[in-house]
């Protein structure tokens, strides 16, 4: 199949169970292609396990689910040895991180430990049981999730943990009219139940092969550079985004170029996704915060303050 088929049979399949989000459809599709992980900040009952299962059927991936809380060991994520009776050996037992996309629902709920270990698997997308490396399969995409309103309880992620996912995003409330077409869709049955594969696990392994071909100038690179150093010196800021914020950025808007069926990268590429691949890069000062001060706007005012390439 071609890309644009590919992509544009995805989109409209996972959007049968997704309403009206179609900007996060293609966030989390990018993340894919672009061989990097989301995190999602958003309050329960927006349909991110859906999405997640949405996106796994369309792929003809494993789906596995974790619930994240503060008794969750890594073991319990990557696995442990089992001694087999009949063989007297110790075997491996492979955990719920082997699969294509896994949902880490409610991230913040587990002790810093098991947040580091899952972070390990998302980085070197190996795991180790006992010893002995295993290959996580290929794609391998992990969506995770954190409620932003409730804290009690909670470990919040580091910004040195943060910086490991290539996006965060917010799903957001629908409109009124989505919302009656998504109550309207449930009156016989969840749509994920009728949604079938579109696509297979080796057409998202040529994408993202081919998300490496797309074309990104020299003006282009110093645009997002000039960029990420620019978050750096802004007045607010207390920490700016690092090297991994520019190779972020720049796998980003190659693979939004792709999904627009573009084999170059534009400005608005750039400016499409600079948001949700910095915004949780930078710290803010206590003065800033205090002030009302976001860092969503951080990022606006930077990116208003950079030349953009003719």
């Amino acid at each position: 199949m071609e890309t644009k088929a590919i992509i544009t049979g995805l989109i409209n399949n996972i959007e049968k169970v997704i309403v009206g989000k179609r900007n996060v459809v293609k966030l989390c599709l990018a993340a894919i292609i672009s061989k990097g992980h989301i995190l999602i900040e958003d309050v329960p009952g927006l349909g991110k396990t859906m999405l997640a299962r949405a996106i796994a059927t369309s792929i003809k991936g494993d789906f596995k689910r974790l619930q994240l809380t503060p008794d969750i060991l890594p073991s319990d994520i990557t696995g442990v040895s089992v001694f087999n009776q009949k063989t007297q050996e110790f075997e491996p037992k492979q955990g719920p991180i082997f699969a294509n996309i896994v949902l880490a629902d409610e991230i913040n709920r587990t002790t810093p430990r098991t947040q580091s270990g899952l972070l390990e698997c998302m980085q070197e997308s190996r795991v180790t049981i006992d010893g002995v490396s295993y290959d996580l399969p290929k794609p391998f995409f992990v969506m995770a999730t954190q409620n932003p309103i409730e804290f009690h309880g909670t470990y919040p992620l580091p910004e040195a943990q943060l910086d490991r996912f290539l996006m965060q995003i917010e799903v957001g409330y629908p409109s009124q009219e989505e919302e009656m077409m998504i109550v309207d869709q449930q009156l016989k049955c969840h749509p994920i139940q009728t949604v079938n594969s579109v696509t297979d696990l080796e057409s998202i392994s040529m994408l993202q092969d081919k998300v490496s071909t797309v074309y990104i100038s020299k003006d282009i690179i110093r645009y997002i550079t000039n960029i990420v150093r620019a978050t750096r010196l802004h007045p607010d800021v207390l920490l700016g985004a690092s090297p991994r914020g520019s190779l972020a950025l720049m796998q980003t808007s190659r693979a939004i170029a792709l999904i627009a069926d573009r084999d170059f990268v534009t400005p608005d590429d750039v400016k499409n996704v600079v948001v949700y691949t910095l915004a949780h890069r930078i710290i803010l000062k206590t003065e800033a915060q205090v002030e009302g001060k976001t860092k969503k706007k951080v990022i606006e005012e930077v990116l208003n303050s950079v030349n953009v390439p003719l």
